[in-house]
Formats: C-alpha cells, sequence, structure tokens
C-alpha cells in the first residue's frame, strides 16, 4: 500500500506489497522488494536496491550522492539486504568509482541516527547502535557489533565477530573475533559471549584466544607472532582467517592492550 500524499517516480520497480506511508519520497532509477516498510518522511535516492522484508523508519535518506568531492554524478548504487531494519534518521550514501556501490547486508539492523558513507561493505547480521559513523571504503565483516557513538576512518576493516564499544575511534583494522576497547583502540580479548551467542563451543573459542594470546599478549610483532601461530597452532578456519587479515591489512592493525601504571595502582 502506498499513501496518496507519497511521491513515488514512475521509473521506481516497487514489488505490490510494499507499504509506504505519506510524505516519502521515491526517486527514479530505485527497487524496492516484497514486504518492505517505509516510514514516513523516508527519502529514497535514485540508485536505491533495497531487499525483501526490510525496514526503513520515519526521516532516513538512502543512497544520496556520496560526500566526495571526487564524484562526479558516476552512475552508482546502494544495495540493501533482505530483512534489515534502519532506525530514525539514518543517512547511507551510494557508492563512487572506487566500489560502484555501497552495500549493506541481510538481517542487519542499523540504529539510529548512523551514518553509512560512499563504498562501504558491510555484512550479514550487523548491529551499528546509536550515532554509528562510518566513512568511507570501510569494509564490515558478518555478525559485527558497533556500539553506539563509534567512529570509523575511512579504508578500515573490521573482522567477522568482532565487538567495539561505545565511544570508540576506529583508526586501525580490527581482527575477527575480537572485543575492541579504551582509547587508543586496542585489545581487550576475544567476543567470547557473541560467540557463544552464534554457537561456538567453548573449545574453538579457546583456539581462538591461543591465537590472539600469541598476537597481542606475548609481546611480539607482527610478523614474528604470525610465524609462531603458522607453527604451532592447529590448522582451522578460524586461524587461516585470522591470518589472512591480518597479513592482508593496509592500515596497520589495532595494538594489543598494554596496562598502564594508574590501571595497576
Amino acid at each position: 500500500m502506498i499513501h496518496p500524499l507519497t511521491y513515488v517516480h514512475p521509473d521506481a520497480k516497487i514489488a505490490p506489497n510494499v507499504r509506504i506511508d505519506p510524505f516519502t519520497t521515491i526517486h527514479r532509477n530505485v527497487e524496492i522488494g516484497e514486504g518492505t516498510w517505509i516510514g514516513s518522511n523516508v527519502t529514497i535516492m535514485e540508485g536505491a536496491r533495497i531487499g525483501k522484508n526490510c525496514q526503513i523508519f520515519p526521516s532516513s535518506v538512502i543512497s544520496a550522492i556520496p560526500q566526495d568531492l571526487k564524484f562526479k554524478g558516476e552512475d552508482t548504487v546502494t544495495v540493501i539486504g533482505d530483512n534489515t531494519t534502519i532506525r530514525e534518521c539514518v543517512t547511507i550514501n551510494r557508492g563512487t568509482t572506487d566500489r560502484n556501490m555501497t552495500r549493506i547486508g541481510s538481517n542487519c539492523h542499523i540504529m539510529a541516527y548512523s551514518h553509512i558513507a560512499h563504498d562501504c561493505v558491510v555484512g550479514d547480521h550487523c548491529i551499528f547502535s546509536n550515532n554509528t559513523t562510518l566513512a568511507g571504503h570501510i569494509v564490515v565483516g558478518d555478525h559485527v557489533v558497533l556500539a553506539g557513538l563509534t567512529a570509523v576512518q575511512q579504508f578500515v576493516r573490521i573482522g567477522s565477530h568482532a565487538f567495539v564499544t561505545g565511544g570508540s575511534l576506529v583508526r586501525k583494522d580490527i581482527p575477527p573475533y575480537v572485543k575492541a576497547a579504551r582509547e587508543p583502540l586496542s585489545y581487550v580479548g576475544v567476543n567470547s559471549v557473541g560467540l557463544k551467542r552464534k554457537g561456538y563451543s567453548i573449545e574453538k573459542i579457546n583456539h581462538i584466544l591461543d591465537i590472539y594470546r600469541i598476537l597481542f599478549v606475548r609481546g611480539y610483532n607482527v610478523s614474528k607472532a604470525l610465524s609462531i601461530i603458522e607453527a604451532d597452532i592447529p590448522v582451522s578456519d578460524e586461524r587461516d582467517e585470522i591470518i589472512t587479515f591480518v597479513r592482508d591489512t593496509g592500515k596497520g592493525i589495532m595494538k594489543g592492550y598494554m596496562r598502564r601504571h594508574e590501571d595497576m595502582a
């Protein structure tokens, strides 16, 4: 059902059972999948590709042009997967020639006032709490939780199953399966609570913990730590994922947590 006080461009492709509330604007070159609800005062701009059974709450702006001075009007898109919820006043910009798209996965929950900039790629089952801000060209894995007021610098990568505490400034890559906190952002453990909720066994969590003790706790440089991990830690999908992530880093990975004198007082 499309409310009569909504404007839908005649070239937009809207599935028959989409519900759109009043005072919303749907631009040309937009596709919206079955069962999606779009609240009032939402603006869906050119290039949006919105999946099935999504919920987009009032005053959000989806697929606005990038806030990038290099953007010259090229034909790019914003892709949002199925079953994703976008809360009030969220802004998501479409891509540039770098990736030609901004992509949000399926079953994500993007909370109020968050911003996702151009060319970001966000995996499935991610939760971004209120006022999360992603600059351009960021890659976020599956099952990542970013707590409120987290700000992520451009070109950073965040591995799957990572948890970043509220108010964090993310300037370096965050490997998979970890918790990140403090300032500057540091490793503070494995995301064991999140992993248990996803069905990881205690044995598998301890296996991941053994890897990160070598990488972050024992004081080795990254190259030395990786060589020890490869030699001493049994082969697993998780081990290989972590090694590949760290080796492929462009901005470098966050540091291990070093206890300060005031913490030990």
